[in-house]
């Protein structure tokens, strides 16, 4: 299976994505967007974004679970991971994120949510 982006809208009408890998996991999961559109340019951005090391900024929750996000070149997050259980879970999701972030296809299921 190849990685992917799967788009759905949300039972209040917004849209949101996430970037599986291509084991199926959900590598990095976008904010909500107003429309459909908006959800698209989010991915275009993540294609753009997501090669490039510099755009992500490697964080820390408040219990001390290791995360990502990922930021477009104006410094708006467009996308962040799960809370891994080690520094080295969340820069293999990186290297993950970077290594299919560009080719991914989409998988539209927007449609068929709500």
């Amino acid at each position: 299976m190849a990685a992917k982006y799967v788009l759905k809208k949300s039972k209040n009408g917004k849209f949101f994505f996430n970037l599986q890998a291509s084991n199926g996991q959900a590598i990095l999961a976008s904010e909500m967007y107003e429309t459909k559109a908006s959800a698209l340019n989010g991915i275009e951005s993540v294609r753009k974004n997501g090669v490039v090391e510099a755009r992500f900024d490697k964080l820390n929750a408040k219990d001390g679970s290791p995360y990502f996000t990922l930021k477009a070149t104006n410094g708006q997050v467009i996308g962040q991971s799960e809370m891994y259980t080690s520094v080295a879970a969340r820069d293999n999701g990186i290297a993950s994120v970077m290594k299919n972030a560009a080719d991914a296809v989409l998988d539209d299921q927007s449609a068929a949510t709500a």
